[in-house]
C-alpha cells in the first residue's frame, strides 16, 4: 500500500524550521481508503510570508498538539507503506529528522518522489511543481499550500501516474521504485 504525505512548515530547513501541518492519505487500488490530518503547534512564531502562502497563522496552531505528540499517531498511520510525496526528500526529511530528534528512531519506509516520477513520465513539461502536474493531468487542487488539499491533489496525480506506468507494464512496487531511479536518458528505452 502507498501513503501519500504532505506537510507545511515554517521554512525550508529541517534543521531550523518546524512543521505546522501534516496530512496523509492511504491509497489502495487507486482509491483513498484512509485519511490523516492535523495542525501542529511549531512552538515558534510562523513568519508572515508563510502565513500568506499557507493561510496557517499563529492563532490556528496555538492549541494544536506539538510534533512530539503527533509523531506516534502519524507513524502508526504510515505503518510499513511506501512513503509517497510530491517532493519526497523534503517531506521525508522533515518527518525523519523530527522522529530521530524526539524518539531516537528513523523512518524505515521506502520512499517514492512524484517530482522524480514526473521527470521520467512527462519530460515535455518544463516545470514539475504540483500546480504544473495538476494542470497537466486536469486535477483540481482547491486549496494549494494546505496539507489536506495538497495531499489529495498529489494522490490524484499519483493515481494518474500509476495508470500510465501500468500501461507500460510497470505495476509492482519494486518496479515503480526502480523506474523512479532510472537515469532519464534510459527512459526512452524502457
Amino acid at each position: 500500500m502507498y501513503t501519500v504525505i504532505d506537510i507545511e512548515t515554517t521554512g525550508l530547513s529541517k534543521n531550523y524550521h518546524q512543521i505546522t501541518e501534516i496530512a496523509a492519505v492511504k491509497i489502495c487500488a487507486g482509491k483513498i481508503v484512509e485519511q490523516y490530518q492535523t495542525l501542529v503547534n511549531p512552538q515558534v512564531r510562523i513568519p508572515r510570508f508563510i502565513t500568506h502562502l499557507t493561510g496557517i497563522d499563529n492563532e490556528m496552531v496555538k492549541d494544536a498538539p506539538i510534533i512530539k505528540r503527533v509523531l506516534p499517531s502519524f507513524v502508526d498511520f504510515l505503518g510499513y507503506d511506501v512513503f509517497v510525496a510530491h517532493n519526497a526528500m523534503f517531506d521525508f526529511g522533515f518527518l525523519d529528522h523530527n522522529l530521530k530528534y524526539h524518539q531516537g528512531q528513523n523512518l524505515q519506509n521506502k520512499r517514492l518522489c512524484i517530482k522524480k516520477l514526473a521527470n521520467r513520465l512527462f519530460p515535455e513539461l518544463e516545470r514539475k511543481r504540483l500546480v504544473d502536474l495538476c494542470e497537466h493531468l486536469k486535477v483540481n487542487n482547491k486549496q494549494a499550500h494546505r496539507a489536506g488539499s495538497d495531499v489529495r491533489a498529489t494522490a490524484a496525480v499519483f493515481t494518474n501516474m500509476l495508470g500510465i506506468l501500468q500501461k507500460r507494464g510497470i505495476s509492482e512496487v519494486e518496479d515503480i521504485l526502480k523506474f523512479e531511479r532510472l537515469p532519464i536518458r534510459r527512459i526512452n528505452n524502457h
